[in-house]
């Protein structure tokens, strides 16, 4: 019998129930479950900023998640040069991607390698981008409050 390996990638800054409710949906679907965490340098490539936890915080968070088999850095924006350095069998991303330019790039080179593409629901109500958001605010509102003091 064949092992299922999967994958899910992501950058996995600012830990949110987003990130666990991925790799819930994603253990339930494999025998071994790899999770790819993004380099600096990698989220740099795709989202145009650094993100907040370092890289070696975030690979230990994660490996540290009971539903993970295994975490490696991935510094692939081609989930197909993932694909090389993994081999896993099917890769689970949130269904913002569906349908996206960067979703249907990913179903063309993962149909090529005969690899299945499973979406989840993405959590609305938490991303790291509203985290950051939301701490920007803050840090802006101690800034405001300490002038005041001044």
């Amino acid at each position: 019998m064949t092992v299922r390996i999967g994958y899910a990638s992501g950058v996995y800054d600012l830990f949110h129930v987003g990130h666990l409710n991925l790799l819930k949906h994603a253990r339930l679907h494999c025998d071994y479950l790899v999770a790819g965490v993004a380099s600096t340098e990698a989220t740099l490539l795709m989202k145009n900023r650094e993100p907040v936890v370092p890289l070696h915080e975030r690979l230990e968070i994660v490996r540290n998640i009971r539903l993970v088999d295994e975490v490696v850095v991935d510094n692939y924006p081609d989930k197909v040069d993932a694909w090389h350095a993994v081999g896993f069998h099917v890769i689970f991303k949130g269904d913002d991607w569906r349908g996206t330019e960067k979703g249907n790039r990913l179903e063309a080179g993962m149909l090529a390698l005969g690899v299945e593409v499973v979406y989840f629901p993405y959590t609305v109500h938490t991303s790291s981008t509203l985290l950051r958001r939301a701490l920007n605010l803050l840090d802006s509102g101690l800034e405001d409050n300490e002038s005041l003091k001044a």
